[in-house]
């Protein structure tokens, strides 16, 4: 099939390498001249394992290319809405401007029969927006298919993804022949596109407009919940001694509970979760469903908590104040494998240490250019030796893998006081208090020990 992909920002440039992987042609449409000039290079103007790949194979075979002129969208079947829906700046409601602009300038290009499909993370009654941005083509079919991406690993959720929601005019009543059970209108196109995962046996749910508008909001939100739950447990745990990876893991075993976004830590952030459960607050309040208002309030009020309640034990494990120390952060991005910093928790802890008075260092394998124009207060080092030299205190706040393999051993040569407070909850801290090391997590204060006495320099964290 042909089809076009408008936006290709992070979801959009996933979804047209992806696409164009199953062997449709594709083109991406972005009104960024520049974003448009390196992918069509092969190259993403992110940080995502696996895209640049799928972006030269495409590129090599020719199904797949990229442009600035919504005209290059003619004669595709099925048109793709992916553009940005990010929060208002005045209030928690999404910001549906891009996606206005982005159907209205496709308008022109559609053929008659043409399928526009919206795949962004919406507010409920989107679709009935665009239905009167769309009126004067009748002929033209509506459809949602919302997006289920987690940054890190959006390839392999793309291409192997756990379900797969269509949303289409009158539910699944309407999206089958009565007689013979063939998909008709919006669901038989996006049957067709993504035929090799249904041959796969991806599960697909076929459900009215409303359903697949909430789906994503929901989902995120039931996430975002669990890890502000594990991380209330985790300071009811530091009150009372106990140890909240075991508590965690035991809960994990409960089949009714399961252990996925069941680790505590300093929460979460990124241009999703946060975003997300603001927006399914905002529709609970205009619709006057306080409960569940109520429930995202709390939601987002702990995991903001959880920045503050760091910057705390920061300031406990220097003496009671960070002022003129010198503090060392691990990660710079929202989480490991991407170099998003949008809501980063780890910069937002840094930034109040460096308001602080404290000397903050920060290092990140991919993050570094995205982060040391907007945090002017804090220092970026990319070799993670360098940024170790002479610290006071330690700060894992991005669990990259090479965080979590870091050598206690030599770093404690690096640091001048062997201090860490790791606030994913990911380093073995039996092994790094066998090299002297004070570690303290979130949840876990049994684990902490007396404060080290300062350490010689030395030489090569990672070794």
């Amino acid at each position: 099939m042909k089809v076009s992909v408008i936006g290709c920002g992070y979801l959009g440039a996933v979804h047209a390498a992806t696409l164009a992987s199953m062997g449709h042609t594709v083109v991406g449409i972005d009104v960024d001249s520049g974003k448009v000039e390196q992918l069509g290079r092969g190259a993403a103007p992110f940080h995502e394992p696996g895209l640049d790949e799928l972006l030269r194979d495409g590129r090599a075979n020719g199904r797949l290319r990229f442009s600035t002129d919504p005209a290059d969208a003619e004669g595709a079947q099925v048109h793709f809405l992916c553009v940005g829906t990010p929060q208002d700046k005045t209030s928690d409601a999404a910001d549906l401007t891009f996606l206005v602009s982005a159907a209205k300038a496709l308008l022109p290009h559609l053929a008659a029969g043409a399928v526009v499909v919206g795949k962004s993370t919406v507010p409920v009654g989107t679709v009935e927006m665009l239905r009167g941005v769309l009126a004067r083509r009748p002929d033209v079919l509506l459809g949602w298919n919302p997006e289920f991406l987690r940054q890190g690993t959006a390839v392999k959720d793309s291409l192997v993804p756990d379900r797969l929601v269509y949303g289409v005019d009158g539910g699944r009543a309407a999206a089958f022949n009565p007689s013979t059970g063939a998909p008709l209108g919006v669901t038989a196109a996006l049957d067709a596109v993504y035929e090799p995962l249904l041959s796969a046996g991806i599960p697909r749910l076929v459900c009215n407009f409303a359903t697949a508008e909430l789906i994503k909001s929901a989902a995120n939100a039931y996430l975002a919940t669990k890890v502000s739950f594990i991380n209330a447990v985790a300071e009811l745990c530091d009150a009372s001694g106990a140890d909240v990876e075991e508590l965690s893991e035991a809960m994990g075993l409960d089949p009714r509970i399961g252990n996925r976004y069941l680790h505590a830590g300093l929460g979460f952030g990124g241009g999703c979760l946060p975003k997300d459960i603001r927006s399914f607050r905002t529709q609970a309040t205009e619709r006057g469903v306080r409960a569940v208002e109520d429930w995202m309030r709390l939601v987002d009020s702990v995991n903001l908590g959880q920045r503050s309640r760091t910057v705390d034990l920061a300031a406990g494990l220097c003496g009671g104040s960070v002022s003129g120390r010198s503090i060392t952060v691990l990660g710079a991005s929202f989480k490991p494998d991407t170099d998003d910093i949008r809501d980063s928790p780890a910069l937002d802890v840094a930034d109040r240490l460096a308001a602080a008075g404290a000397h903050v260092t920060v290092t990140d394998p991919q993050a570094v250019n995205h982060a040391w124009r907007r945090y002017p207060r804090l220092r970026f080092e990319k070799s993670t030796d360098r940024a170790l030299e002479g610290a006071d205190l330690v700060l894992l706040l991005t669990e990259w893998d090479e965080y979590r393999r870091l050598s206690p051993a030599i770093a404690a040569r690096l640091v001048r006081r062997r201090v860490v407070l790791d606030a994913r909850n990911v380093l073995d801290a039996v092994a790094w208090q066998a090299e002297g090391w004070t570690v303290r997590g979130l949840g876990t204060s049994g684990s902490a020990f007396a404060v080290a006495e300062p350490a010689p320099a030395g030489r090569g964290a990672l070794g």
